[in-house]
């Protein structure tokens, strides 16, 4: 039988309230980049890449477990089923809506579990970044109205003095025609759960992207969670890209040098420890989201 926490509404709308204030912090400049036409190269990604609007993000979902009364709006959303427990008229989330998903939702999951209990890979140095440029002029780079803070020699010389190593496909795709062949790894969307470990700064955004899929299910909680770290790997991530970026107050991290490097690894260390409880959560609201379908459809 499943159990079921039932929210009064004072109690669901303090927590709606909160997790829409934490959400207007992130966006709230992305927003207003927006109204005027502006790009950030590192605020941005989170926005663009994973394409979730801030008026959606900022809509609290309480996630299974629980039921809202009193929730006229949560009633008129997706996915939602109106019921009556123990004589109270809730709103809650329906899991037979998610039925026709399942097949994904099984898939990420799978994802997620098996990177999670790989071992952690560190000796990438975030060449990434500098691999999506290599052999590029700056006009032709993603971030052209950033400079590089290198030439285009010294990006290709250290990119072949360190090699490239990098284990996620989503960042493996982007790279250059040239840098393409220099990876220890030919990385496809197929091979995705063999590659994927928790030392990768995308893997770790990806677990936002992963919950924000089926919020409704996971709920918010867990997906702000998410995006708080991703934004973090994100600024890690630019900080150690060959773009200049000072003047938005971030100090390169050199990767050319050992002493850029070791620091990069200590960063990424710090980022995959405080990734790893985050992972485990999102593997136990994904395996019970599939559990609720499973069960639904029974």
């Amino acid at each position: 039988m499943e159990t079921v926490t039932i929210l009064d509404k004072p109690t669901w709308s303090e927590r709606a309230v909160m997790h829409a204030a934490r959400v207007d912090s992130w966006t709230r400049g992305r927003t207003q980049r927006a109204r005027a036409g502006q790009k950030h190269p590192v605020d941005d990604f989170l926005f663009e890449y994973y394409p979730t609007r801030p008026r959606q993000f900022r809509r609290w979902h309480p996630g299974l477990g629980f039921a809202l009364v009193d929730a006229g709006e949560h009633a008129t959303y997706s996915n939602y089923v109106t019921r009556i427990i123990d004589d109270v008229v809730v709103v809650t989330v329906d899991p037979t809506c998610f039925a026709h998903r399942r097949d994904g939702l099984a898939w990420i999951e799978g994802l997620v579990r098996t990177s999670s209990q790989r071992p952690a890979r560190t000796g990438c140095f975030g060449l990434h970044e500098w691999a999506m440029v290599y052999g590029l002029d700056q006009e032709h780079v993603r971030h052209s109205a950033w400079p590089l803070r290198l030439s285009a020699k010294e990006i290709r010389d250290t990119v072949d003095e360190i090699g490239l190593r990098c284990t996620h496909f989503d960042a493996f795709r982007f790279y250059t025609a040239e840098a393409a062949p220099r990876n220890e790894f030919t990385l496809t969307r197929e091979s995705q759960p063999e590659f994927d470990q928790p030392g990768c700064l995308h893997a770790t955004m990806d677990l936002y992207k992963w919950t924000e899929k089926y919020v409704a299910l996971v709920g918010s909680d867990l997906v702000a969670d998410c995006f708080e770290l991703a934004r973090e790997a994100r600024t890690l991530d630019m900080q150690a890209a060959p773009y200049d970026l000072l003047p938005l107050g971030y100090e390169p991290i050199q990767i050319e040098s050992p002493a850029g490097r070791a620091e990069y690894v200590r960063r990424q260390r710090m980022l995959m420890d405080a990734s790893l409880p985050l992972r485990e959560r999102v593997v136990t609201a994904l395996g019970q989201a599939l559990g609720a379908i499973d069960n639904a459809a029974g």
